[in-house]
């Protein structure tokens, strides 16, 4: 009878040990600690397989060899715990004695300890002792669908409301009748708190209440190789705009308002390729920050009275690869016309810029520099939005040119004195002692392979970024913007005409350039009075001459009417003869026109 399963007393139960006058047996069905019963009162218990506790029990049984590693791993832990208590199960005194000791030692509960024994016990089979990897999901009953839908349509929302307000727009709408009254029999919040507990998912609760943007940026896992994923050599260029934390004044002492900081960053090494520190944003920051990245940094820096050497900022390409946000600057047509230099645009999705987190910690780490330094002279503290605060407003006492000093300072050192501590350096690069400055990688990494470097001059840069518009050709010349320009190289194109695209400088109309299978042919200004203008200008001259030429235009129709006028007088006042005679008339005519000369011929000689 050992081990074998017995229906017996509506329930089924397992012998575990047989002796000539009881059995000790334990219920299948209920969990509780194995008895002994007489044999003579077992007589009636009937013999039955494993299928029908299986029924009974629903719990699988399978080869342990099945199992993972893991769950086989703790289905055996488990089993080395019960194992002393196999020996002494129908000693009750022993038993109890021997779960108090390996419940201190291993640290695990009485009750886990137990159910394990109960398990194994019942199904004689270890594998019961492995965690239910597959487990089928329980159907939920209708109090958990109401507490699911509340969850899904108030605390999960952009409203962000609260686990009590939710549970209370719970009942109005799933546990009220139609006057409003509250049912009798409904969840309380401590159970709508465990199933929200039970269910909550930090993924859904992120993305749910605070957006898609805000999880991306500061709560999604970061589980990329950084910048080695990204960039994985020098060439791909971030550009970004800031505002400066400062208040700036002009030369007169008027507070102008703050600046505005364009840079491009190298993505791999960190390198500064240039700046711009301008008023106004857009299209023209981005000119000034070109012309400035391929320039003589040298130079530029002579200018400001700041001497530097030439590895500590040496760059006249531009990287192969730009990268930007959806800003309308750098998603603009006259922008994009830099891919005929061969660069590639890519352009962030918006609110991302922990995409471009090497230009955010450019920004940072500048402003941190000079903030220290320049407390009371224009500083905006974080606090500058409070109520009551301190006007920074009047503390402003730099002008533009004093802080593009402070700026390129403070570039000159993160470019050349400013330690990168996590660089991911390589073999090679230990191998030759790179130094952990953000130059000395660029320099090195430039010789790499990989790099995406592109060899322009300023004139280039300048002209690429030259707006377009369409030119005429005409016997007149080039029409552009409504003023004439020459070529002596295109007579035939003067006469047979035709529309072309042309570059235009806005700042001065002298000249426009023809784009011509890539190249830029320069045609000079005609109307020599506008050389050196701007086109606002030109624009402007030519508003304020129709306006002076229509306001005559009234004065000049009266003037046609009175001569009109003054004519018909004229003519109604001449007697015709009734019969001309045209024989003399063309002798008449010629003495007439010899004595109107004689006349004025004296006239003129009488003074």
């Amino acid at each position: 009878m050992k081990n074998k399963l017995y229906k017996y007393k509506d329930t089924i139960v397992r012998v575990l040990k047989e002796s000539d006058q009881s059995v000790f047996i334990i219920d299948c069905l209920k969990t509780k600690m194995p008895y002994t019963v007489h044999k003579m009162d077992f007589k009636d218990a009937i013999l039955c397989d494993e299928d029908l506790l299986m029924q009974e029990t629903n719990e699988p049984v399978f080869d342990i060899s099945e199992a993972s590693e893991h769950n086989k791993k703790i289905a055996y832990d488990r089993y080395n715990m019960i194992a002393p208590l196999l020996s002494f199960m129908d000693d009750k005194h022993k038993r109890t004695s021997l779960v108090n000791q390996i419940c201190e030692e291993r640290n695990v509960s009485k009750q886990s300890l137990r159910n394990y024994f109960y398990k194994y016990l019942i199904y004689q089979n270890i594998c019961v002792l492995a965690p239910k990897s597959n487990i089928t999901e329980k159907s939920l009953t209708q109090d958990e669908k109401n507490m699911r839908w509340a969850l899904n349509k108030y605390f999960y929302s952009t409203n962000r409301y609260s686990l009590k307000s939710s549970y209370l727009f719970m009942l109005k709408e799933k546990y009220c009748d139609i006057n409003g009254k509250l049912q009798s029999n409904i969840p309380s919040f401590y159970q709508f708190r465990y199933f929200y507990r039970k269910t909550k998912n930090m993924q859904t609760f992120y993305i749910t209440r605070d957006g898609l943007s805000n999880y991306q940026r500061n709560k999604r896992p970061l589980l990329g190789d950084g910048i080695q994923e990204f960039a994985p050599a020098v060439g791909t260029g971030l550009l970004d705009a800031t505002v400066c934390d400062i208040y700036l004044i002009d030369e007169t002492n008027s507070l102008v308002g703050r600046p505005i900081l364009t840079v491009c960053i190298d993505a791999y090494s960190s390198f500064c390729y240039g700046y711009a520190l301008t008023w106004e944003g857009g299209i023209y920051s981005l000119k000034v920050l070109m012309q400035n990245m391929v320039s003589n940094k040298k130079k530029h820096c002579e200018e400001l009275g700041i001497f530097i050497n030439e590895n500590q900022w040496s760059i006249s390409e531009i990287p192969g690869t730009f990268v930007t946000d959806m800003g309308k600057e750098y998603v603009s047509e006259n922008f994009e016309q830099i891919t005929e230099l061969g660069v590639t645009l890519k352009n962030l999705p918006p609110y991302r810029p922990e995409l471009k987190g090497v230009v955010e910690k450019f920004f940072n780490i500048i402003q941190e520099t000079y903030k220290p330094y320049l407390k009371n002279k224009g500083i905006v503290e974080p606090d500058f939005l409070e109520r009551g605060v301190h006007d920074y407003r009047k503390d402003a006492c730099l002008t533009i040119e004093d802080f593009e000093k402070i700026i390129v300072r403070c570039i000159v050192y993160y470019n050349s004195q400013r330690i990168l501590k996590n660089f991911p350096y390589t073999e090679d690069m230990i191998e030759n002692d790179i130094k952990p400055y953000a130059n000395n990688i660029f320099e090195y990494s430039k010789l790499s392979p990989g790099a995406n470097l592109i060899p322009v001059t300023l004139k280039q840069i300048m002209l690429t970024l030259l707006p377009r518009t369409t030119g005429v050709f005409s016997r007149f010349g080039l029409k552009v913007n409504k003023m004439r320009y020459k070529n002596e190289n295109y007579v035939e194109k003067y006469l047979v005409g035709g529309e072309v695209t042309v570059a235009y400088n806005p700042d001065n109309v002298s000249y426009v350039w023809l784009i011509e299978n890539g190249c830029y042919i320069q045609f000079k200004l005609i109307e020599s009075r506008y050389n050196g203008k701007e086109l606002t200008d030109v624009e402007l001259i030519e508003k304020e001459h129709r306006k002076l030429v229509n306001s005559h235009c009234n004065s000049n129709t009266q003037a046609q009417i009175d001569l009109a006028n003054s004519l018909e007088e004229i003519v109604s006042n001449v007697q015709y003869p009734q019969k001309l005679n045209t024989k003399y008339t063309t002798s008449v005519k010629n003495r007439a026109k010899r004595k109107y000369h004689i006349d004025f011929t004296e006239d003129i000689l009488n003074g």
